[in-house]
């Protein structure tokens, strides 16, 4: 019988990225990246906290409004949610019961949660019964599903909030004044500095002792025959399939990473295609609306043209005939000039009035042609996301497919390594931004 493993880790998200997780762990989507999500089995999910109707970050702004908690001092990109997924291989809960199994291991998984966060601070835990796992299913001729619990919270620390020197009264100065709920990630899970036997300091990780405090808490509980999740490695004794696995350790990593991508780029090239399908339709929509406008002008500027043509004899027929005793220079000066006059600014008038309406017509064509090109240009844009999706959905099921041939155990078992590596490394690296922060802060105090 082969070992089975008890994982814990977070991840986390701001107000602007919980989105997507929460559509994922709530079952709010019609379709999934997970190909062995069986939507027909997601009633049997277990959900331990809920928050109800209301999403993630609606929950936290009310949270916020009663004085639960507090953002002050963050930044408005900051990390507020925590998101712990606790994952035990599945052939560890079909050889001690199966779903109702299940249903009591992750309710104590639960209890463990709400010691680390407080129950006040957790929004949602739900146990997925609902992933198929195809590995075991084969095997064992019937299905077998992968359950595990995602818990959704906010890292919440108490703190102490003193009078400053700029404080009125002296003898308040540096007395705590309020004590505030904080979400604050980096505090919630800082790393600790201990003391050996011999002396000497070591840093443990944060996540390092979040294993460690799940599984002994899960032993405590009566829950046996599984292991803690391995410090940075897999199992040593391995057969021939394991060996070969572990080999490839690093490039399936990268093959998950690769995966991860493709995915995030169809997600992309999506929301890109609705754009640019959304685009040419208005495209569209503005060339017919000025070909329209070319049928109103078109006709108007014609008859203008043809006006002017036809009314030269009118106008010869307006001109005064002269009287008997008038002279030539009293005719002139008192009827055909006035005449004359009238009939140039009638016809000036005319002109520009034809002009502006070529000027109008030139302006409407040119319009649309740029929004002829324009469409034309979209179209194969579009063509052209198209076949990438296409290419890059065919990509990640290339990977799955991968992921079925060599066993979606041994593959989760390498993955979970390496998040967990990932995770200590941005822990570390977060860490000694902190400390180079505080650093700073302590030269520039100094300093003055």
């Amino acid at each position: 019988m082969s070992k089975n493993y008890a994982v814990a880790r977070v991840q986390q998200y701001t107000k602007a990225s919980i989105g997507k997780s929460e559509r994922h762990i709530e079952r709010k989507n019609q379709n999934y990246e997970n190909m062995n999500v069986d939507l027909s089995q997601t009633p049997r999910n277990v959900h331990f906290q809920s928050c109800g109707d209301l999403t993630y970050n609606a929950t936290l702004d009310k949270m916020i409004e009663e004085g639960a908690v507090s953002l002050r001092g963050l930044k408005p990109d900051a990390k507020l949610f925590d998101e712990m997924i606790f994952d035990v291989n599945t052939a560890y809960f079909e050889e001690h019961g199966g779903y109702e199994y299940a249903c009591r291991f992750y309710e104590e998984v639960f209890r463990f949660a709400q010691k680390v966060y407080g129950p006040e601070n957790i929004l949602s835990a739900v146990m997925h019964a609902d992933e198929l796992n195809s590995a075991l299913t084969e095997k064992l001729g019937y299905p077998v599903y992968h359950y595990h619990l995602h818990v959704v919270a906010l890292p919440v620390v108490e703190k102490e909030v003193r009078y400053s020197k700029r404080c009125k009264d002296p003898e308040l100065v540096g007395k705590v004044k309020e004590v505030i709920h904080q979400i604050s990630h980096s505090k919630k899970w800082a790393s600790q500095k201990v003391t050996d036997e011999d002396g000497k300091s070591h840093i443990i990780k944060s996540y390092s002792l979040l294993q460690d405090r799940f599984f002994e808490h899960m032993r405590d509980a009566g829950f046996e025959d599984f292991e803690r999740g391995e410090r940075g490695s897999i199992a040593q004794h391995l057969s021939v399939t394991e060996f070969k696995v572990k080999q490839e350790q690093q490039r399936l990593a990268d093959i998950t990473d690769e995966k991860l991508a493709a995915i995030d780029a169809l997600d992309r090239l999506a929301e890109k295609e609705i754009q640019k399908q959304e685009a040419l339709t208005k495209l569209e929509q503005q060339a017919k609306k000025a070909e329209k406008k070319l049928d109103s002008v078109v006709p108007v500027v014609q008859d203008a043209e043809t006006f002017a043509r036809n009314n030269i004899s009118y106008f010869e027929d307006l001109i005064p005939e002269a009287g008997a005793l008038e002279s030539a220079k009293g005719y002139r000066e008192h009827k055909i000039m006035p005449l004359v006059q009238k009939l140039k600014e009638k016809f000036l008038g005319l002109y520009r009035t034809i002009l502006d309406l070529k000027k109008r017509l030139e302006s409407l064509q040119k319009r649309l042609s740029k929004a002829e090109r324009d469409r034309d240009h979209y179209k194969e844009q579009l063509e052209k996301e198209k076949e990438k999706s296409a290419d890059l959905l065919e990509d990640a099921r290339d990977l799955m497919r991968v992921k079925r041939a060599l066993g979606p155990e041994k593959i989760d078992a390498v993955i979970t390594v390496e998040r967990d590596r990932d995770a200590a490394r941005a822990a570390e690296q977060a860490e000694l931004e902190r400390q180079k922060k505080l650093a700073r802060k302590r030269h520039e105090r100094d300093a003055r």
